[in-house]
């Protein structure tokens, strides 16, 4: 259905009409990774076909695709692509989830601890491209302290984003690692993923009654504790 719809695209222009998927006050939406095996228009699609009208754009479909290059060459590529690329692509990339109706709300970038400060730099400098105040990210608390002055420099905020590696204080898994970047930055809050959090062992509604201030994107999936798997909703814990 998807694939037959794609030539709506041409129409988003004269379309304008802003999707609303706010229910009780919530913003419902999907990670654009939610639907990673179509092209970036057929993702854009899907969000229009299922009346998803808020969407956190996942990175590597924006970004220079390194996958037919050799792997030994593919980290470089891409921090050379992010120093020189010019911004209006990912204005471009703005322009259709407006015509789409699509609220384009955050910029998923994971800043990782092989980011040199001129590529973190440029990555705040494509959020706001974007158009975007927030940027979600996949880090470590040691790459979260060199990032902390650039989002005070552009006044973006940086939500961090957990998993379920507990053995590894440097990953974000548990409330801990989450607080240590809270002091880092008055830009820095929470993108809580309930699946990976309570598959690290913690209680998620808990952590989100006390900290729901601090928490600005929620990724909800199900999965079984003790570093489970990843189930259909409504068969994990």
């Amino acid at each position: 259905k998807i694939a037959l719809a794609a030539p709506a695209i041409a129409g988003w222009a004269q379309a304008q009409t802003r999707i609303n998927s706010v229910v009780g006050g919530v913003m419902l939406g999907a990670q654009f990774y939610s639907f990673r095996e179509k092209p970036f228009d057929q993702m854009l699609q899907a969000f229009v076909d299922t009346g998803l009208g808020e969407c956190e754009l996942y990175a590597p479909h924006v970004e220079l695709d390194t996958r037919s290059l050799p792997q030994a060459e593919r980290r470089e590529a891409l921090r050379k692509w992010r120093l020189s690329v010019s911004l209006d692509e990912f204005r471009n990339a703005r322009k259709k989830f407006d015509a789409a109706g699509v609220n384009l709300y955050a910029y998923n970038l994971s800043f990782r601890d092989d980011f040199t400060d001129e590529e973190i730099d440029c990555g705040f400098l494509m959020a706001k491209a974007l158009g975007v105040g927030l940027i979600t990210a996949s880090s470590t608390v040691t790459v979260a302290k060199r990032v902390a002055p650039f989002a005070e420099k552009h006044s973006v905020k940086v939500a961090f984003h957990g998993h379920d590696n507990i053995d590894d204080p440097n990953e974000f898994s548990t409330p801990a690692s989450f607080a240590a970047a809270l002091t880092m930055s008055k830009q820095f809050a929470i993108n809580l993923d309930i699946g990976h959090f309570t598959a690290a062992n913690f209680d998620a509604l808990d952590y989100m009654r006390k900290n729901h201030d601090m928490i600005v994107v929620l990724h909800i999936k199900d999965r079984k504790k003790n570093r489970g798997q990843n189930t259909p909703w409504g068969e994990g814990d």
